[in-house]
């Protein structure tokens, strides 16, 4: 019965229900679907199965109709349950082996980018840290240099007549009244251009500043610098006094533009932190 079994066609009668749903024989239609785990399990299947019963062989040739038969049937079976004994699947995993990923192997190229970008974000934030110290310091300097203008006082007295139209004619500066002697400090640091007597002021000083600004003091009673001479802000350059065309003891102070235009000095003086 066996090898009549066996012959050429005559497994073509044999029925697939007859295989019983205990053996792996959807299994094995569902591994046929993933490659070649479908080709180990096969092998293991054979293996699994006794060689000696005519029964065996038998659903060895079953098997192998079930693999080779119609798409329908392969579908069937794949989209059966899968039901698997225990032994039969512990040797199709042994068959196939453990799958070992491989492992991610950076190239030179990507590391020397990677290394790049990291020092490119390392001089970025150098630059920034240099740029906010040097802005600080510009920040600490200015500051200083607001507070010392502002601890000028460059005179102590009483404002009697401002800038502008004055008696018919144009009054160019700014009279601030105060006993003869009182200190005249300048406002700001400078090279003293003028010192000495002048027409309608008696005797002046005037002081050229960095940025070309002359500042004038006239109607004074003693001058205490030279010409040439340099001087600081706060410095004690005269006294107030009662020369020239004057009606009473008085400083009268001008400041002029680098352009040479007068201004109104109080703006100016206001500016920078100068009190009077």
């Amino acid at each position: 019965m066996a090898a009549a079994g066996v012959g050429g066609g005559a497994h073509r009668s044999i029925s697939l229900p007859q295989l019983t749903p205990s053996l792996p024989v959807r299994f094995v239609a569902t591994v046929v679907a993933g490659g070649a785990v479908a080709a180990a399990g096969q092998h293991a299947l054979a293996e699994a199965l006794p060689a000696a019963a005519d029964g065996a062989n038998v659903l060895r040739i079953g098997v192998n109709e079930l693999l080779s038969s119609a798409p329908d049937v392969q579908a069937a079976a794949l989209s059966a349950p899968l039901v698997a004994d225990p032994p039969v699947v512990a040797a199709v995993a042994a068959a196939v082996g453990p799958v070992t990923p491989e492992p991610v192997v950076a190239d030179a190229a990507s590391l020397v980018k990677a290394a790049d970008l990291q020092q490119a974000a390392a001089d970025a934030a150098a630059r920034a840290a240099e740029q906010a110290k040097v802005a600080e310091a510009a920040r600490v300097a200015e500051a200083a240099k607001k507070a010392a203008a502002s601890t000028v006082e460059m005179i102590i007295g009483r404002v009697t007549s401002g800038f502008g139209a004055r008696w018919g004619s144009s009054h160019q500066g700014l009279d601030i009244a105060a006993p003869i002697g009182t200190p005249i400090r300048v406002p700001l640091a400078g090279t003293v251009i003028d010192s000495g007597p002048a027409s309608g002021f008696g005797l002046w000083v005037r002081v050229r500043h960095a940025d070309g600004t002359i500042t004038v003091y006239g109607h004074i009673n003693r001058s205490l610098v030279r010409v040439g001479q340099k001087v600081t802000a706060g410095q004690e350059i005269a006294e107030v006094g009662n020369r020239g065309q004057s009606t009473g003891p008085h400083l009268h102070i001008e400041v002029i533009t680098p352009g040479g235009t007068k201004i109104n000095p109080r703006p100016w003086l206001d500016q920078h932190g100068i009190r009077y």
